[in-house]
């Protein structure tokens, strides 16, 4: 079954892969891929109940450390109840920010992944002038032989949609 999806991603993308370096290729996903994976959760998760959230655990904090410092064990006692109320509410909201937009991009990303390693399985994506401890620390992950100066496709993909992940989330003010 897998096949065939990437039989089509091939006649797709073939072009792309063959013709191009494969750091444009792989930093070119990562954008796509990382805008796309940023946008569901934006549009699946609840962001009035995440800010509500935020909003509430910073009055807490603030409340919990005025408490401490004046030594109120009465309203830490208090505070302790309402910090389970909000560990609730907190479990809760994760659960819904977790789950569903996982639906949706899982199986995208392991097709992807299943697709790409294909094409760049132990190639050097990026090679920096040094040894550098991030890109040792990426092949790990799935014991490279690439050197520790080298990046493979999942390292230079993980940086590049982090990147666009992190700079999307706060033009669309997104948790």
């Amino acid at each position: 079954m897998l096949e065939g999806v990437y039989l089509a991603l091939d006649k797709v993308f073939g072009p792309l892969v063959t013709n191009a370096h494969p750091m444009w290729v792989v930093t070119i996903s990562g954008i796509i891929l990382g805008g796309f994976f940023t946008l569901v959760n934006h549009l699946l998760i609840d962001q009035e109940k995440m800010k509500k959230l935020q909003k509430m655990s910073r009055e807490f904090q603030k409340e919990w450390k005025e408490a401490q410092k004046a030594k109120d064990e009465k309203k830490l006692r208090k505070l302790q109840q309402k910090q389970l109320e909000l560990l609730k509410l907190q479990n809760e909201v994760m659960k819904d920010s977790m789950f569903k937009p996982m639906l949706f991009t899982m199986p995208i990303f392991l097709i992807f992944f299943g697709w790409m390693r294909r094409w760049y399985v132990e190639t050097a994506i990026v090679k920096s002038p040094f040894n550098f401890f991030l890109f040792d620390w990426f092949h790990g992950f799935y014991h490279s032989s690439l050197q520790a100066n080298e990046l493979g496709y999942i390292g230079w993909y993980i940086l590049t949609s982090m990147i666009v992940g992190q700079v999307l989330r706060k033009l669309l003010e997104s948790y």
